[in-house]
């Protein structure tokens, strides 16, 4: 990783943790037995990938970064880690381990790791109506996360995912399937970053095209590495999807053919941010590269 996206990344992603706790915190209505279930998840730790990618974005575009803005950041990873706590319940992948720790509904059962989930997504909006953005922003700001997040969205992409258990798909039908359920999330924190600033331009649309690949790349990488890595590397259960033979880029392709479809798809970040560049010459692009870093 360059020098500038490490030290974006560590000041960042303290910033984002502290909004995150200074939210549960000031929440005096929050049932406490639904909070410790909700930061239980929340504080078991994760990369802020999504979060961060908004920062990073409104930085590239020489956006001040305040309070508003982690509170959107924190919005992200709330429904982030809503959907990692249904993700991993025994109707959906019945995971035992998460970030390294176990799930929510091995620590606190099934029922409360539902609620849990619940909470998150619900906090989230409560969240981004609560910044002192004008309204206009706010309504964007909620409405394309509900899209991004919804039965549009990832909820789309998991039924397509779950579907999948019994039926073999395309290449074509696995890209849709990771554009919505994973690719949504990752595109999402770039066209709000937009959306804080009023940017509506040619930049702009170069910066969703790259996160755009980079959500494609981001679960390619997830699928190799689903392969090649240790549980205690990965945080998680190590080779599930393999095993339970899934829709994979590894199990459609084989595993010298994904990390080339890999290798292909990270050349068309670095040719958006190229052309980046050349549009705008005094903007500086180290950080957004810096997510590319993450899955090499």
């Amino acid at each position: 990783m360059n020098d500038i996206f490490n030290r974006f990344v560590k000041e960042n992603r303290q910033l984002i943790d502290q909004r995150l706790n200074a939210l549960f915190e000031s929440d005096h209505d929050l049932n406490p037995d639904l909070r410790e279930m909700m930061e239980y998840s929340v504080d078991a730790g994760g990369k802020r990938v999504r979060p961060l990618i908004m920062l990073a974005v409104l930085k590239t575009l020489g956006w001040k970064i305040g309070q508003k803005e982690l509170t959107v950041g924190a919005a992200l990873e709330a429904v982030h880690t809503y959907s990692l706590i249904h993700d991993d319940l025994p109707a959906m992948d019945n995971d035992d381990l998460r970030r390294g720790r176990p799930t929510s509904h091995k620590k606190f059962g099934e029922a409360e790791a539902i609620l849990a989930g619940d909470g998150l997504l619900t906090i989230a909006f409560q969240w981004l109506v609560s910044t002192s953005f004008e309204p206009t922003i706010q309504r964007n700001l909620v409405s394309e996360l509900a899209l991004d997040a919804g039965p549009s969205g990832m909820v789309a992409g998991q039924l397509l995912d779950i579907q999948g258990n019994t039926r073999q798909y395309t290449l074509e039908k696995l890209r849709h399937l990771h554009e919505l359920k994973t690719g949504k999330m990752l595109l999402f924190p770039a066209k709000a970053a937009l959306i804080i600033s009023d940017t509506d331009s040619d930049v702009a649309r170069l910066i969703v095209d790259f996160f755009r690949q980079f959500g494609l790349a981001f679960q390619i990488h997830d699928d190799i590495i689903d392969v090649t890595k240790s549980s205690a590397e990965l945080g998680k259960t190590a080779g599930k999807d393999q095993n339970l033979n899934k829709n994979t880029y590894v199990n459609l392709l084989g595993l010298t053919n994904a990390k080339a479809e890999l290798h292909q798809v990270l050349k068309n970040c670095q040719n958006d941010l190229d052309k980046l560049t050349r549009l705008n010459q005094g903007i500086e692009v180290e950080i957004l590269e810096g997510f590319l870093t993450y899955l090499k």
